[in-house]
């Protein structure tokens, strides 16, 4: 990850995630220059970027987040769980920490391995195109390669912490996915989902149905394009 890419995915990530478009101010600019000198690793970072607007979503402020400095706090967490992680443990404590997990290294990597594979795919198919959908799988190729490094180096992987990292990626895709496709190709697969789903909207309240329906949008458009899902759920 170069100096640049640095400074562009951390402005990416932002600006995506607070839905408007906004300049950052040259404290915005110094605060990942800082992060970037003292090695906060970028897929750390973009997490504790994720993690800090999911919160401020959660809690249904009026007012819109204008700074990254509102992450800032959420990072140097993020980062400071990071270099625990890092450190060395007792072996049998690793050890049984593993044999504790509901995710086990070797099956995590191999599950990645996949869906890294999947994405070079994905990329080399939509590559020429050149638009937003094929900038977006490079931007998750890099950031996969990095979470997987991370996580396969690791003292004491965390599961919780990729999986944070993964679907943080898969809202990326998501949105740029939903950039790439034409007006009539939406309304077409929302049709489909909606007629398939009309037999049960009596039976499910609102909230539920909304988040059912657009679950399943996601997945019919990532389906006609060949992306995977990055989330643990589906290892």
């Amino acid at each position: 990850m170069n100096y640049f890419s640095y400074f562009s995915e951390n402005e990416y990530t932002f600006i995506r995630r607070r839905g408007k478009h906004l300049l950052l101010s040259p404290i915005d600019w110094a605060l990942i220059e800082s992060w970037k000198e003292r090695g906060v690793p970028l897929h750390v970072a973009l997490r504790g970027i994720e993690h800090a607007l999911d919160s401020h979503e959660a809690k249904k402020r009026k007012r819109t987040v204008k700074s990254l400095l509102y992450c800032q706090e959420e990072v140097e967490a993020q980062y400071a769980e990071w270099l625990e992680s890092r450190v060395g443990a007792a072996a049998e404590a690793v050890k049984d920490a593993e044999e504790k997990s509901p995710f086990p290294r070797d099956v995590v990597l191999a599950y990645l391995a996949r869906s890294h594979d999947q994405l070079t795919k994905a990329y080399e198919s939509r590559r020429s195109k050149q638009d937003d959908l094929a900038i977006a799988l490079a931007r998750a190729i890099t950031l996969h390669s990095e979470i997987t490094e991370d996580y396969s180096t690791a003292t004491a992987p965390d599961p919780r912490k990729l999986e944070a990292s993964l679907t943080g990626i898969d809202r990326m895709l998501d949105d740029a996915i939903r950039i790439a496709g034409s007006v009539e190709e939406l309304k077409a697969v929302a049709a489909e989902i909606d007629a398939q789903l009309k037999p049960y909207k009596r039976q499910m309240d609102k909230a539920t149905f909304s988040q059912t329906r657009e679950n399943l949008l996601r997945k019919r458009l990532r389906d006609r394009i060949g992306i995977p899902r990055l989330s643990l759920f589906y290892l």
